[in-house]
């Protein structure tokens, strides 16, 4: 309840404007002419009836009869009624006019007195509306701020469910990755199917820790050479800047010690952010291993479960649905991996020819940083241009920065068009577009997972409008949803096709 609250809180506009088109849509003041489609047209005083129109309950009907009859009292022909000849004149016959109202007698109908013809209650549901377009793009207009505020709603859920929502993605992710080694180890060497996907796990562990445990070494290897070539390089750069603009960085370094010294308590408190942080990050880790195992374990029965939350109508188009999502995350796994090798060997084997010592630890966190599209191979090689500036001087600097545009241009022009842009069928400008928001929304993590989850929803979406990207699939992959279900026929679960990256056998 307090998170309904806190949301309506910080977006009141939603539910005010809702209501206000709720309210111009529904009933305006009927002295305009304007009802709903549910309420007689109420003409103006002393206007004729439409023709045609319905009378209004307990209103008596006029006829021609009773005109005839008033006739003598009210000394008007009603045959003429209107019309500009006197009493005994021969009626006058109607003329039409190019507004499509008629003249009887020289002056016009009541159609035209209201402002030109007029839809005919059989024609527009017995009542005169707002004119159709207006009633549309309201229609449309509070169905659009709804849908709207439902998403925002749904966005807002996952920032505060972050701690869970972002190792369970992680989680996703890694299966999808460990998916074929765990069928490699389970159908080509027989090993059980628990047992497979613990060892596929427990691979992945120790391939991570040995990279890292090796570029920690490297690091701490070529620390003490690095300290000493920085500290040269940042006398080098201070006489340059004394000598040629005159500015003392000496007298710099001893203001910012002050301001640090000022700002020790906020130091100290931002430390222990850092320590909360680290103790989360811990905590997601664990989730995430722990959702990886059951992920590659029993896939088709978490699927199930999930599926079979849904009205039975909508069960297959979801199903169907979510195969095809999981073979375009498998793809952009596949071809992201590929792209950030690409990038790290290339920009680490420029900084081999500056700093062997740091080449692998350069390169790991090339490889890392790559995994958000277009946008981490920059910055990772901004650093690494950065750490060959302090340790070799502008010249290899500049060097150094061409190697690193070289591979970005490699990346752009030739791995994300052809591999990419066949893996997740995402323009570049649309995957820039959504690392972008990603990053506003929820920061690193959704500069992660903004091109993944853009390509899921892109590939679901389009199967459920009617353009399969995967026809190849088929629909004969059926799931076991009976204890949901129980007056449904059994369903066969026929074996997978090996063409299916989705499957979860």
């Amino acid at each position: 309840m307090e998170l309904w609250l806190g949301f309506l809180c910080r977006n009141w506009r939603v539910p005010v404007i809702w209501a206000w088109w709720q309210v111009v849509n529904v009933r305006v003041s009927p002295t305009l002419g304007i009802v709903t489609e549910n309420e007689p047209a109420v003409a103006p005083a002393g206007a004729e009836p439409l023709a045609g129109a319905m009378p209004s309950p307990g209103t008596a009907t006029r006829t021609a009869t009773d005109d005839v009859k008033d006739a003598p009292a009210s000394g008007i022909d009603p045959t003429t009624e209107g019309s500009s000849a006197t009493a005994g004149s021969p009626p006058t016959p109607p003329t039409g006019h190019p507004d499509g109202s008629v003249t009887a007698g020289g002056a016009r109908s009541s159609e035209a007195a209201y402002g030109g013809a007029r839809t005919s209650p059989a024609a527009d549901g017995g009542a005169t509306t707002v004119p159709r377009t207006i009633r549309e793009a309201a229609a449309w207009s509070w169905r659009i701020l709804l849908v709207g505020a439902a998403l925002a709603a749904i966005v807002w859920l996952l920032a505060s469910l972050r701690v869970i929502v972002v190792p369970v993605a992680v989680a996703l992710l890694l299966a999808v990755m460990l998916t074929p080694v765990r069928r490699f180890l389970q159908h080509t060497l027989r090993v059980p199917r628990g047992l497979a996907s613990g060892l596929s796990l427990l691979g992945l562990i120790l391939a991570a820790a040995a990279l890292v445990t090796f570029a920690g070494q490297q690091v701490a290897t070529g620390f003490a050479d690095l300290s000493e070539e920085a500290i040269a390089g940042f006398e080098e750069l201070t006489r340059f800047l004394d000598g040629r603009f005159g500015l003392d960085l000496i007298d710099y370094q001893s203001q910012l010690v002050t301001e640090l010294e000022a700002q020790r308590d906020a130091i100290i408190a931002g430390a222990l952010g850092a320590a909360v942080t680290a103790g989360n990050l811990l905590i997601g880790a664990l989730i995430a291993l722990f959702c990886t195992f059951f992920f590659l374990h029993d896939p088709r029965g978490i699927w199930s479960w999930v599926v079979g939350l849904l009205p039975v109508a909508a069960r297959e188009r979801v199903h169907q649905a979510g195969r095809r999502g999981i073979v375009t995350l498998s793809a952009y796994t596949r071809t992201q991996i590929l792209v950030a090798g690409v990038d790290a060997v290339g920009i680490g084997l420029g900084s081999a020819f500056f700093v062997p010592s740091l080449a692998v630890p350069i390169g790991v966190l090339v490889f890392v940083g790559s995994f958000i599209p277009m946008v981490g191979a920059i910055v990772t090689g901004a650093i690494a241009t950065v750490v060959v500036l302090v340790a070799q001087g502008w010249v290899a600097a500049i060097i150094m920065l061409g190697i690193v545009i070289l591979v970005q241009q490699i990346e752009s022009h030739v791995l994300q068009p052809f591999l990419m842009g066949q893996a997740v069928s995402l323009h570049p400008v649309a995957v820039i577009l959504a690392v972008a928001a990603g990053s506003f929304v929820a920061g690193i993590a959704g500069a992660l997972f903004a091109v993944p989850l853009l390509a899921l929803v892109n590939t679901v979406v389009l199967y459920l409008t009617g353009h399969d990207k995967f026809p190849e699939l088929g629909n004969d992959d059926k799931l076991p949803i009976r204890w949901l279900a129980p007056d449904a026929p059994p369903l066969r679960i026929p074996l997978r096709r090996a063409t299916d990256p989705a499957a979860g056998s």
